[in-house]
């Protein structure tokens, strides 16, 4: 089990930001590449952002490229998703995973609500 906590999340305008947190809680944080992810009303999860665990190297879905950026800090066991230029559209709860790599997340945050008002 690793748990995963997120926050950051809120209510925010079109055309703001917002920076959502997550904490990891394991020794072994370094060893994690970690993504986000987002689930809105009425539809499918989906990948938005993706961080090895270096942080070398990042992935975005095409909807959020150029507007959201994935980051993290191996020391404080974080890993950020910085949220510009926010649409409705946007508009989700968003999770944090960590795993293996990129495309293999085996363990999942509770959610952060993320809702942009138009």
């Amino acid at each position: 089990q690793v748990p995963l906590v997120e926050s950051g999340g809120g209510l925010v305008q079109a055309g703001g930001s917002l920076r959502l947190s997550c904490v990891v809680s394991t020794r072994t944080f370094s060893n994690f590449a970690l993504g986000w992810f987002r689930q809105a009303p009425g539809k499918e999860r989906e990948f938005v952002a993706g961080i090895n665990w270096s942080g070398g190297r990042t992935y975005y879905a095409d909807s959020v490229k150029g507007r959201f950026t994935i980051s993290r800090d191996n020391p404080k066991n974080t890993v950020y998703l910085q949220m510009n230029s926010l649409t409705p559209e946007d508009t989700a709860v968003y999770y944090c995973a960590a795993g293996a790599a990129v495309d293999d997340y085996d363990f999942w945050g509770q959610g952060t609500q993320v809702t942009v008002s138009s």
